[in-house]
């Protein structure tokens, strides 16, 4: 869960857990009108639920991961994380919110080509140590993963695949509360990309995050629990799992 502040903390309960988007807005200045990128998106995901984002290239999919991940702030609207608003705290606080709250995989892996498998997995752990030894947890994630045999081996040892499962194994090291895949499987081929795919919303599932996707992938689109479109900048539901009932961006 996200590091509160004192202010924070007394207005975060538990009915909050999960994330809630309101009004998002994001444009970019050019010599003549602003370029909008998204607008008014509204979006609410509770703890262990699941989303997909689909779109064109260029649509704003990994603008709107990076915004959820408080990479970058919105021009307007508002991100809440388990009541927690990033882009309300301080550099150092907000610095402790991305490496304890959010997860990231992307589609290249950046492992840290020096450094062996359980090392890749431990590196979120050197911002913020941990008053425990996380190499259990490390160890633990790599045998859920199916590497348990591949812990001191280099990035350079791995096929692709493994080295996607590694990258899966450290973005969910800190136990974050929200876990951001932009395109996880679109260096794959399709075997393995099923194989990454079922293992990434297996620990999503296990450890009860909110997991959101950018994907070209309709197969892998279809794995989640709620579907969405970017188009025009704006958020629209596409479908959901049978028993719930869709809604067009705003929740």
């Amino acid at each position: 869960m996200p590091h509160m502040t004192s202010d924070d903390t007394s207005a975060a309960v538990a009915s909050e857990r999960g994330l809630i988007v309101r009004s998002l807005c994001k444009e970019y200045p050019t010599r003549g009108e602003p370029l909008v990128v998204l607008r008014d998106v509204h979006l609410t995901l509770r703890a262990g639920q699941s989303a997909a984002i689909m779109g064109p290239s260029g649509s704003g999919k990994s603008t709107l991961l990076s915004i959820l991940g408080a990479l970058e702030p919105p021009t307007g609207g508002s991100v809440t994380l388990d009541g927690v608003d990033p882009f309300r705290l301080g550099e150092a606080e907000l610095a402790r919110f991305r490496n304890r709250g959010v997860g990231f995989v992307f589609q290249e892996h950046y492992l840290l080509p020096q450094c062996s498998v359980l090392e890749n997995v431990l590196v979120p752990t050197l911002a913020d140590r941990p008053a425990d030894d996380p190499t259990p947890r490390a160890r633990e994630l790599l045998d859920r993963v199916g590497l348990s045999e591949r812990l001191d081996h280099l990035p350079s040892e791995l096929s692709g695949g493994e080295r996607q499962r590694v990258a899966i194994a450290r973005a969910m090291m800190n136990r974050p509360s929200l876990l951001l895949a932009d395109e996880p499987t679109g260096n794959l081929d399709r075997r393995t990309a099923d194989v990454v795919a079922e293992l990434l919303l297996e620990l999503h599932r296990a450890e009860r995050t909110v997991l959101v996707c950018a994907t070209h992938s309709a197969s892998l689109a279809a794995r989640f629990e709620r579907r969405f479109e970017i188009a025009d900048g704006g958020l629209a539901e596409t479908a959901v799992a049978i028993g719930c009932e869709p809604r067009a961006g705003r929740d």
